[in-house]
């Protein structure tokens, strides 16, 4: 198990001025084997692709996370790859495709347990040094892949029991194993020059033990996909003003995912904007959470477009 000393300075490497922009970001997936049902082939659309980087564009979005999973060939693991996935090669074509569209790429690869089904036999193998290994080859390749981006999200949301009971088999870390890859992880990240972004969920349930072991360098993205910032919040509302007391850097995130949830991107952006330090408030990222394929067109291109309605309404009400 990794060391509880964690080995780099907790300072903010990549801290935005309060004159840079904000970072509109949008989450597009590659990869979907993160859930439940595990695909052998990419489930991918190029049209629907292409579309949601023209109406990203269109709306002003700045950012794209792609969540690469087991859909790139790579190098160093050619095993993880699904039928059709895309070459190196292919990717990077892509990477500039996407920054010549005016567009900054960060890479995602979620290493939480629960959304891990991407990395094969490797997820069964969770804190082994094989495990290590293959987590440090990966991220280190992927960097190289983007150009040493500025964020690399590493996921880490909902490794917990609930999401795991309906599978057969099922790994949660606790105390400081789970800290002890925390730790790795956000380590492998910082030594190829990038900062890590993780979800933020687990504070919800651990805020003391967050608190106390979590480095501000980490950019931090609590999410909440409903709409009702009601008192008494809720412990993911909640989650926005626990992390704001202790000072760290957020990037909230909201979805279109339920039905009759169009107005949730906004209503993050207003209750932030509102409870969250301009100088800690990095900007905001929609999560669709819906394949990159045909039938999920519409969902995606409205996803798309309630952000930009969000960024509209954040720069008019901009405070100072």
């Amino acid at each position: 198990m990794p060391s509880l000393a964690f080995p780099y300075a907790d300072s903010r490497l990549t801290q935005i001025e309060n004159n840079e922009p904000k970072i509109w970001a949008m989450l597009l997936h590659l990869s979907v084997n993160m859930w439940r049902k595990y695909y052998k082939d990419l489930q991918f659309d190029e049209s629907v692709w292409n579309a949601a980087l023209n109406k990203m564009v269109e709306s002003e979005l700045n950012m794209i996370v792609m969540d690469l999973g087991d859909a790139i060939i790579y190098d160093s693991h050619p095993e993880i790859a699904v039928n059709n996935a895309w070459s190196t090669s292919r990717l990077k074509e892509e990477l500039k495709k996407i920054r010549d569209m005016g567009l900054e790429p960060i890479p995602k690869l979620n290493f939480s347990t629960g959304h891990d089904a991407w990395l094969k036999d490797y997820g069964r193998m969770v804190s082994s040094k094989k495990y290590y290994d293959v987590c440090r080859d990966l991220i280190e390749e992927v960097t190289y892949l983007f150009d040493s981006p500025r964020f690399f999200h590493l996921g880490m949301d909902e490794e917990k029991e609930q999401y795991q009971s309906p599978e057969n088999y099922m790994i949660i870390r606790l105390n400081q194993v789970y800290w002890g890859d925390i730790y790795f992880l956000i380590s492998e990240v910082f030594k190829n020059g990038s900062r890590p972004w993780i979800w933020q969920d687990y504070i919800r349930t651990h805020l003391e033990d967050f608190a106390r072991h979590m480095p501000k360098s980490v950019l931090q993205s609590n999410w909440y996909n409903r709409s009702n910032f009601v008192k008494p919040y809720n412990s993911s509302v909640q989650a926005y003003l626990n992390l704001e007391e202790l000072g760290y850097d957020q990037l909230p995130g909201g979805s279109n995912f339920y039905e009759g949830t169009d107005d949730c991107f906004i209503s993050n952006v207003k209750f932030c904007t509102e409870h969250i330090a301009d100088e800690r408030l990095y900007g905001f990222i929609q999560s669709p959470w819906k394949y990159t394929t045909e039938e999920n067109r519409s969902h995606l291109l409205r996803s798309i477009e309630l952000a930009g309605e969000g960024k509209k309404w954040f720069e008019a009400n901009r405070k100072g």
